[in-house]
C-alpha cells in the first residue's frame, strides 16, 4: 500500500493529463476513421487560426479606440448632483471607472472586440466546412469499397490524425500553463507545474517565441490589477458620497467663509476636522480583534463627530466638494509610530496644476497639511 501512494505522489499531473489528451484523441480518430478524424483536426487547426487572428486583430482594435473612448467619456460622463439609488451608484462607477483607469478600459474593450470579431469570422466557417466536405466526399467516393482492408486503413489514418489532433491539444495546455506560470508566479499550484519534466521541455520551447514578452511582467500585471481593484472599490464609495447633505455643505461654506483661495479653504477644512472629529478607537479595537467592520457614512461621522481615518478622508472629500474644491481619497499604508506600516486613508487636494496631501486624521499629533516628509510616513496603493 505504501509503495502505491508513493508511486501516485510520484507521478506528474501534467504529464498524465498530456497523456490522457493523446489516448483520447487517438481513439477518438480510430473510431471516426480517415474522413471523421481529418474534419476534426482541420477545425481544431481552424479555431487555432482564427482566436490567434481575433485575439491579435483586438488588441491593436483596442490600442486605437482606448484613448478615444476615455475622451468621449470625459466629455460626455456627469455624476449627478443628487442622492444615486444603487443601481445609479453602479451604473456611474462603471462609467467612470472606464474614463479614469486604462487597465479595466483597456480590458472590457479588448474582450468585447474579440467577442464581436469571433462573432464575424462564425459567417466564414460555413464556407470552409463546405469546402473540405466537397474534397471529403470524393475522397469517400475511391474508398466506398466494403472491403475490410480499408475500413482497416481508414482506421489507422484515423488514429494518427487523432494522434496529431492530441497533440495540438497537449500544446495548448501546455501554452496555457506558460502563461499562467509567467504572469502568476505565485500561484496557485504553479511549484508542481515548474516541477514538471514535461511541462519543462516544453516551455524550453516557448520561451524563445513568448518568454521574452511575459518576463518579468508576472508580478508588474498582478500588482496592477489587484490597484485597480482596489481603486475601482474607492471609487464605489466616491458615488455613494457624491451627494452632498444640506448641513455639510452649509458647515464646508461656513469654515471656509473668509479663505480668499483654494489652499487656505482646503487648510480651513483641515483644521476643523482635525479638531473636531474623535478618532474612533473603539470601532478600530473591534475590527483589528474581532474583523467586525462598521460600514459608516459622511453623515454618521458628521453627526457622531467620531470615525476612523477611512471615515474623516470620505467626510473631508464630501466637504472640501462642497466648497468647489476637487478632492479625492487616497487609500494605503500609514506609518504606526512603532517602526511599521498598517492601513490607512488620507485626502489629495487640487491646487493649481498639482495635488497636494493631507492627513486630517493626524492632526491631532502635527501638522500634516502637505508637510515635506508626508510620503515617507505615507504609502499609497500603486
Amino acid at each position: 500500500m505504501t509503495n502505491w501512494i508513493e508511486r501516485l505522489d510520484g507521478v506528474e499531473p501534467v504529464a498524465v493529463i498530456v497523456l490522457l489528451l493523446l489516448l483520447g484523441s487517438l481513439v477518438q480518430g480510430m473510431r471516426r476513421g480517415a474522413s471523421g478524424s481529418a474534419r476534426r483536426l482541420f477545425f481544431f487547426v481552424w479555431e487555432g487560426i482564427v482566436m490567434i487572428v481575433c485575439l491579435v486583430l483586438s488588441a491593436q482594435l483596442t490600442n486605437k479606440l482606448s484613448p478615444v473612448i476615455a475622451h468621449w467619456l470625459a466629455e460626455r460622463v456627469t455624476v449627478p448632483e443628487h442622492e444615486l439609488s444603487s443601481l445609479e451608484q453602479a451604473w456611474f462607477t462603471l462609467l467612470t471607472s472606464l474614463r479614469d483607469f486604462a487597465l479595466l478600459r483597456y480590458g472590457v474593450v479588448f474582450l468585447f472586440g474579440y467577442l464581436l470579431l469571433r462573432a464575424l469570422a462564425s459567417f466564414v466557417e460555413p464556407l470552409a466546412e463546405r469546402g473540405l466536405q466537397g474534397l471529403l466526399s470524393r475522397g469517400r467516393e475511391e474508398s466506398a469499397d466494403g472491403l475490410r482492408s480499408k475500413k482497416q486503413a481508414s482506421r489507422a489514418v484515423g488514429a494518427l490524425l487523432g494522434a496529431v489532433h492530441g497533440a495540438g491539444r497537449s500544446f495548448v495546455f501546455v501554452a496555457f500553463l506558460f502563461v499562467y506560470v509567467s504572469l502568476m508566479p505565485n500561484g496557485w499550484y504553479v511549484d508542481k507545474i515548474s516541477d514538471s519534466q514535461v511541462y519543462n521541455k516544453a516551455a524550453a520551447w516557448l520561451s524563445p517565441v513568448a518568454g521574452d514578452v511575459l518576463e518579468g511582467q508576472g508580478p508588474v500585471f498582478t500588482k496592477a490589477v489587484e490597484a485597480q481593484f482596489k481603486q475601482i472599490l474607492q471609487r464605489k464609495y466616491e458615488m455613494i458620497d457624491y451627494a452632498i447633505p444640506a448641513e455639510i455643505e452649509q458647515a464646508a461654506l461656513y469654515v471656509t467663509k473668509d479663505a480668499q483661495t483654494d489652499e487656505e479653504k482646503a487648510r480651513s477644512l483641515y483644521e476643523w476636522l482635525g479638531t473636531r472629529i474623535a478618532y474612533d478607537f473603539d470601532k478600530a479595537r473591534n475590527y483589528e480583534e474581532h474583523g467586525i467592520w462598521k460600514e459608516q457614512a459622511p453623515p454618521e461621522t458628521f453627526d457622531t463627530r467620531k470615525g476612523v481615518c477611512i471615515d474623516i478622508a470620505r467626510l473631508y472629500a464630501v466637504m472640501a466638494r462642497s466648497a468647489g474644491l476637487e478632492v479625492r481619497v487616497v487609500t494605503g499604508m500609514g506609518a504606526d509610530g512603532r517602526g511599521g506600516f498598517g492601513p490607512h486613508a488620507w485626502n489629495e487636494v487640487r491646487i493649481g496644476s498639482g495635488w497636494i496631501p493631507l492627513d486630517a486624521t493626524w492632526a491631532n499629533a502635527g501638522d500634516w497639511f502637505n508637510p515635506p516628509a508626508f510620503d515617507d510616513t505615507h504609502i499609497r496603493e500603486a
